[in-house]
């Protein structure tokens, strides 16, 4: 596409946010990018690269980056007046769009060095899951409960536009056993509530060694026995990645 517009939208409410990415597409806009980041990712990002480049407001809890592109400036210009006709009737602030590319670049930068910044907080355990996009405020809503529930704190951030919310549960200062036990139990009662909504335990960084104690939330043991089988007949030696899945 020759060209591309950015536009960087505050939410008064996490789940308001989270509300109007489907909504977005219900208006019948399909944004080259959609991420959704919570107040504690975003200002974690900038004290992280040393920049500032979104004035946070107090009443601010959370952001969607919104892009899209293609080969019609206009048509470009009228999906961002639609796009914030939509935003609008979910408690939004003053949207800041992009002037010029160099704009464009340092608030792309912030969304991708949000990952490296919040895990620099705090020892971390990164979860992935992924449900329909109009089930994102279910989904957000089900992470803070939990986390209340077994005593963790947790700062999400993620593909909204794909309805994958990215959930990094901090240690902060939670004691060995809480950290290795009561989290875990939080982590399996959390991926059987996103299976409810319709979702899984994986939405882009598959299974490997994280997520393969929770793989019989999403299968049965006969599936599961019937992957095992297909394993062995191409791995019979159990020599490649090794004790990864299964």
């Amino acid at each position: 596409p020759k060209h591309d517009l950015l536009m960087l939208v505050p939410f008064r409410s996490s789940e308001k946010a989270c509300e109007a990415v489907s909504a977005i597409f219900r208006a019948g806009i399909t944004p080259s990018g959609m991420e959704f980041m919570e107040r504690d990712a975003i200002q974690y990002a900038m004290d992280f690269i040393g920049e500032d480049p979104v004035p946070l407001k107090p009443d601010e809890q959370a952001h969607l980056l919104i892009e899209v592109d293609g080969n019609n400036l206009d048509n470009l210009m009228a999906d961002c007046e639609k796009i914030s006709e939509v935003v609008a009737q979910f408690e939004c602030g003053e949207i800041l769009f992009a002037e010029d590319q160099a704009q464009k670049d340092q608030l792309w930068k912030l969304r991708r060095r949000v990952g490296e910044a919040v895990k620099a907080q705090s020892i971390y355990k990164e979860e992935d899951t992924v449900v329909p996009r109009f089930r994102l405020p279910e989904l957000l809503h089900a992470v803070k409960e939990v986390g209340k529930l077994y005593g963790f704190r947790s700062v999400c951030y993620g593909h909204a536009g794909d309805g994958n919310l990215h959930v990094n549960i901090l240690r902060d200062e939670m004691c060995e056993e809480d950290w290795n036990k009561t989290v875990k139990v939080g982590i399996r009662e959390l991926f059987e509530r996103v299976k409810k909504l319709g979702g899984t335990i994986s939405g882009e960084h598959g299974i490997g060694l994280v997520q393969k104690d929770y793989m019989d939330i999403m299968f049965s043991q006969s599936h599961l026995e019937l992957m095992r089988a297909i394993k062995r007949v191409f791995d019979p030696k159990g020599i490649l990645n090794p004790g990864k899945i299964f």
